[in-house]
């Protein structure tokens, strides 16, 4: 991958919407859905051991929690008989254990009959509801709209807002193996694991996959997205499945695996956010959830066992980093990050995207400015983390093939190993955090947020992290020349590792020192009320906020840069 952007228009793939995965499926919803429902009751089943007092226990948890949550924590967007639905359930439950002459089978009908009406009603939930005319509607109105907002911060003139100068393509750029994921989309199923740090991420990469001319990939958004009227459009056009993070129990995380899973089965390509959630500090995710990763290695095994052991069956791993100079929701997100490393007992979120104007008032600010985004697209991989080839061979690290498909025999067939399976997706996950370090494209606002912390954090250095964000005005304070030397310093070590392969670096970074840092002052949190960087008329580098500046700086965490400033 280069660091080099070329702008380029791509044909579909499959210029027909009746070939499109996602366009089957939401022709079969209704036996998908089914399918779901009776693949994880059955697996439920087999969790608890097929023993009835371990599920009763797993159903009496379910309804605890759901009823507390219909209670204590009720959304705009659920279902209007939430309580009447958990009232059932507790219904059914009391009728069983007051029949005491009930046979041991006629009682595990009875359980397994509550245990599919759960999982049942879960699957609908869950399960997106992708309309063609919709998406088209609304890839149109996105292109549009924002090209039109571009132009009119761009171009002058009275007409600036009707000109076709810029396109999307100039404001997002998309970089790395664009046409590797292209050519693989045609051969077999791309699961899409992208960083996260913003509530735009899932539009931008639905904007991304189509601008490469592939057809729609399923995803899972959080359902407090869709409380939001403006998200809730764009999520449920794209065809987006629910993600409810309020649902801890048993019950529910394994349909929505199962849910995955099944649409990897089914070939639909598939994205998820492998963080779980938006990146609270600003780090590039290091620790993943494994939970929905876990679907794709349950697929690529599943596909194994019904027979399809040509290309046409194999998952493809890609890694996806989004690369921002700034992120909207940066201030509540790292109050956050530091009231739970602090322990602190209780937060509150304020969340930036909590209505629709809000959000269409950030969209015009950052369509009329000058800061860019990035999108890169890493090498694919194979579902152990081996890169594969252009015709989607797996290889190792010698360059020699491998068949994905040995990794999953035993005594002679495919086989279903729990536990194997658990080790498989833990290699996948730490391959997936190594690619993200790889393919991150360092930004200006990266080099001067994370040089200036370290500086002061130097200046500071008997003092902990909690103690240097509450460090005075006047303590704040750096010589430009040290600032500028430092920086040249860290950008130095930065075109080093870059030439390793471990890291990539965008195009401004290759300019004079002085409109780097110029560059990166500019554009850093520059939607901030308070800035984390400015320079002052007395040239010096100070921040208005510390916390901020933490928030940006943690971009470069992973890279050993910090061994700079002992």
């Amino acid at each position: 991958m280069t660091d080099d952007y070329i702008k380029q228009k791509y044909d579909p793939i499959l210029p027909r919407k009746d070939e499109w995965p996602v366009v089957k499926l939401a022709k079969s919803r209704k036996d998908f859905v089914q399918n779901v429902a009776s693949f994880s009751k059955d697996k439920i089943i087999s969790m608890t051991g097929n023993n009835l007092d371990l599920l009763k226990e797993e159903l009496e948890t379910t309804l605890y929690r759901e009823k507390l949550r219909v209670k204590q924590n009720p959304w705009l967007v659920d279902p209007d008989d939430e309580e009447e639905f958990w009232s059932g359930v507790k219904s059914a439950l009391v009728q069983i254990s007051f029949e005491s002459q009930a046979t041991e089978e006629e009682r595990k009908v009875a359980y397994h009959k509550i245990l599919e009406s759960i999982t049942t009603r879960y699957s609908e939930e869950i399960a997106s509801n992708f309309k063609h005319s919709h998406y088209k509607a609304t890839r149109k109105m996105v292109t549009f709209g924002f090209s039109r907002l571009l132009n009119a911060g761009r171009v002058k003139g009275l007409g600036s807002i009707f000109s076709k100068q810029y396109t999307l393509q100039d404001k997002i750029q998309i970089i790395g193996e664009t046409e590797r994921l292209r050519d693989l989309a045609s051969k077999g199923t791309i699961v899409m694991v992208p960083t996260h740090f913003s509530n735009l991420d899932s539009i931008l990469i639905g904007w991304t996959i189509s601008t490469l001319g592939m057809p729609p990939f399923l995803y899972g958004a959080g359902l407090n997205l869709f409380n939001i009227q403006i998200f809730a459009y764009f999520m449920n056009a794209l065809g987006a499945y629910k993600v409810d993070r309020r649902k801890k129990n048993l019950l529910y995380l394994e349909t929505l695996k199962s849910y995955s899973s099944e649409a990897i089965q089914f070939g639909c390509h598939s994205l998820f956010f492998p963080g779980g959630t938006r990146s609270r500090s600003g780090k590039i995710e290091n620790k993943l959830k494994l939970g929905l990763l876990s679907t794709a290695v349950e697929a690529q095994r599943a596909n194994y066992e019904k027979g399809f052991n040509d290309i046409s069956g194999k998952i493809f791993i890609v890694p996806v980093t989004i690369n921002y100079h700034f992120t909207l929701e940066a201030p509540s997100l790292i109050r956050e990050h530091l009231s739970l490393t602090g322990q602190e007992r209780y937060y509150k979120e304020t969340d930036e995207f909590s209505n629709s104007y809000k959000i269409s008032k950030f969209l015009i600010k950052f369509f009329t400015k000058g800061s860019d985004i990035s999108v890169s697209i890493g090498q694919p991989m194979d579902i152990l983390g081996n890169y594969v080839d252009l015709e989607g061979n797996s290889t190792d690290r010698d360059g020699r093939m491998i068949d994905c498909r040995d990794y999953f025999m035993s005594n002679g067939k495919v086989s279903v190993d729990p536990q194997r399976e658990e080790v498989y997706t833990q290699i996948l996950g730490d391959r997936i955090v190594e690619e993200f370090h790889k393919i991150n494209r360092v930004f200006s606002s990266h080099l001067v947020a994370f040089t200036a912390f370290q500086m002061i954090k130097k200046q500071n250095s008997k003092m902990d992290l909690f103690s240097l964000l509450r460090l005075p005005e006047e303590d704040l304070v750096i010589d430009y020349s040290d600032f500028r030397s430092t920086c040249q310093t860290v950008l130095n070590r930065l075109m080093e590792i870059r030439a390793k392969g471990l890291v990539h670096v965008a195009p401004h970074l290759k300019q004079d020192i002085d409109k780097i840092i110029a560059h990166g002052l500019a554009n850093v949190g520059m939607y901030h009320s308070k800035r984390p960087l400015i320079k002052t008329s007395d040239d010096k580098i100070t921040t208005q906020d510390m916390s901020l500046l933490y928030y940006y700086h943690n971009r470069l965490d992973g890279y050993d840069l910090e061994k700079l400033f002992k």
